[in-house]
């Protein structure tokens, strides 16, 4: 009795488990849900239509994948019902970072003109800069490096549209997808809607703040980012992740009211970014020699909640010695002292002004504005089907 009780503790907490990770509610398991039907999209069986599975070839494996030449775009899911888009799988035959890039993901909701997801393919499955590998999250999974799975619930009342688009000069020879789906005989109430933006500033002025997500207008639940990051090799061997990530809620104008502490501890780690993965966080890339940087972080457990307004930035700040930031500043290089923390505490040098260059500069660490090649795939649901939000940047800003 006793093994038998701990055998059902340890499956309820793993349910629990699941359950605060939004992958499934308890009464899924054992639940029949009345009006459902599941269904899945790919070439074999596009839309997923009742009985019309694998009927090329005899139903001997005859399409199991296209091709996606430059310049065409191919409709994956096209259903007019009520539903829940659960899972999407892909692989391709071209993963390099160019192709991950000009890949062109959009979704529709509901007969929308504008698209809720318009994002290049790769960022939005966490592929930042280009370089898939293998990780699993709450979210996002790569099992080996080779495929791309997102597990976000995304419900929709009336129609859902996928649609993949190749906007670069080389064909795609290999595309295969599962789109996994329920349809509905009625429309769950008080749904949001899934969104995601993708984001890039190249060049910047230092001080000004990096939008992860442009101002939205609505009510809705910040789901996370994912974020990459080239780094400028003007700043030599200094940090490039000082920046704090700000979030501003519900009509917040200079000040947010979530303000955090660092970049690397904004995705839970400290001291540094190193590569790992968590269910909540987790750095994919952190190549020093070629000083780039790939990590993200979804708000589940910690859930962000917005009534009209939210925006979502990250400071461009980086820190290093004293004496290696006045070399850099020597030089030319753009950069804008902020703080100093030495052995006679912590410097606020925009409420304390003084030079890098005068003889009683503390000695310690600088943290200083900078400007580095930032992007962004920002997740979140909406009370609406589509934004005001611009559109996705053409394909050569994207692989610039």
């Amino acid at each position: 009795m006793k093994t038998n009780r701990k055998l059902s503790f340890h499956f309820f907490g793993l349910l629990l488990s699941l359950v605060s990770a939004g992958r499934l509610s308890a009464q899924e398991l054992y639940i029949m849900p009345k009006g459902v039907r599941s269904r899945v999209s790919s070439f074999e069986n596009l839309n997923g239509q009742k009985g019309e599975g694998g009927k090329t070839n005899k139903g001997a494996k005859g399409n199991a994948f296209e091709s996606l030449k430059a310049g065409e775009s191919k409709t994956l899911l096209d259903v007019h019902s009520a539903g829940v888009i659960q899972r999407m799988w892909f692989t391709i035959g071209d993963r390099s970072p160019r192709m991950l890039r000009s890949l062109r993901l959009r979704i529709y909701w509901d007969g929308a003109d504008k698209p809720a997801v318009d994002v290049p393919f790769g960022d939005f499955f966490c592929a930042g800069l280009g370089h898939p590998v293998a990780f699993q999250s709450a979210l996002f999974t790569d099992p080996e490096g080779r495929s791309f799975n997102c597990y976000i619930p995304m419900p929709f009342k009336k129609r859902a549209k996928v649609v993949l688009t190749n906007e670069g000069s080389s064909d795609l020879g290999l595309l295969f997808f599962d789109i996994d789906y329920n349809i509905m005989d009625k429309a769950q109430d008080d749904i949001l809607y899934f969104h995601a933006c993708w984001n890039r500033s190249i060049t910047s002025t230092p001080g000004k703040d990096f939008e992860l997500l442009p101002e939205i207008k609505g009510k809705g639940r910040f789901l996370g980012v994912n974020v990459g990051v080239n780094v400028d090799p003007a700043y030599g061997q200094t940090w490039w992740g000082e920046g704090e990530v700000k979030l501003y809620i519900d009509g917040d104008k200079k000040y947010p009211t979530i303000n955090g502490t660092g970049s690397e501890d904004y995705i839970g780690t400290g001291w540094g970014e190193g590569q790992f993965t968590n269910m909540y966080q987790g750095c994919l890339l952190a190549d020093t020699a070629k000083k780039q940087y790939a990590f993200y972080r979804f708000h589940i457990p910690d859930a962000i909640y917005f009534e009209d307004n939210f925006k979502a930035v990250i400071q461009e700040i980086g820190g290093g010695g004293n004496d290696e930031v006045k070399s850099l500043q020597a030089k030319g290089v753009l950069l804008t002292p902020v703080t100093v923390a030495g052995e006679h505490g912590f410097t606020r040098l925009f409420e304390h002004p003084q030079a890098l260059t005068d003889t009683n500069f503390p000695k310690g660490w600088v943290n200083f504005y900078r400007v580095d090649d930032y992007s962004a795939t920002a997740y979140f649901y909406l009370d609406k089907p589509e934004s005001k939000l611009k559109e996705l940047a053409p394909v050569g800003e994207r692989i610039k």
